[in-house]
């Protein structure tokens, strides 16, 4: 994918769970792009069953719930194809929760598609953390972690499996679609935009 292609901002949606939350999450990272890069958007939303073939012509998607992630053959199937493709999904665990049903759930899939050692840290100084945006301490953190909800942490850093040098599956305890799930014109009233960090994800998908 090339930084001057049309991006989509692509939902999966699957069978199991609560694939439909943090609504306005996408049209705020949308928004930041429009702000921030000359990146040309799709400026709706687009979700697409796991299930279906239509998966194979969205290069990003996004997934994230609360509940149990539990994919039927078809969708291990697609997932397993989409990432080894070139497909990259970034998928946040609304609960922030390590031992949430969701992050079990999930990490479980993964385990079952990519093996037990798949999904690793990466390191806080990774290109991820400064394709656009520079965060010199990786992952910043959100407003969750910080109320202390979930499993009580501030998690440090991310998860990834990483397919031929680049990360395909980047995964997040941290609940960054709640984070941004609200309108963007409201965005004027933080003193630092939370967004910022949406970009380098898209960044770094599209040039990877």
């Amino acid at each position: 994918m090339s930084l001057n292609s049309k991006f989509t901002f692509t939902r999966f949606s699957y069978h199991s769970g609560d694939w439909d939350t943090d609504q306005r999450m996408p049209s705020n990272i949308l928004n930041s792009l429009l702000e921030y890069t000359t990146i040309p958007i799709d400026t709706k939303e687009k979700v697409v069953a796991l299930s279906s073939p239509d998966i194979f012509n969205s290069p990003f998607s996004y997934m994230s719930g609360h509940k149990l992630v539990q994919f039927d053959t078809q969708e291990r199937a697609n997932f397993k194809k989409y990432v080894q493709n070139g497909g990259f999904v970034f998928v946040d665990d609304c609960n922030h929760d390590i031992d949430g049903l969701f992050a079990k759930s999930f990490e479980a899939q993964m385990a079952m598609l990519f093996g037990p050692q798949a999904l690793k840290k990466i390191p806080n100084n990774h290109e991820l953390y400064r394709s656009f945006f520079t965060f010199e301490k990786g992952p910043p953190n959100t407003a969750f972690e910080l109320n202390g909800w979930g499993d009580d942490l501030v998690h440090d850093y991310l998860k990834a499996i990483t397919i031929n040098g680049r990360i395909a599956v980047l995964y997040s305890n941290k609940d960054y679609g709640c984070e941004w799930d609200y309108d963007f014109r409201n965005k004027r009233f933080l003193a630092e935009d939370n967004t910022k960090f949406g970009v380098n994800i898209v960044v770094y998908a599209m040039s990877s």
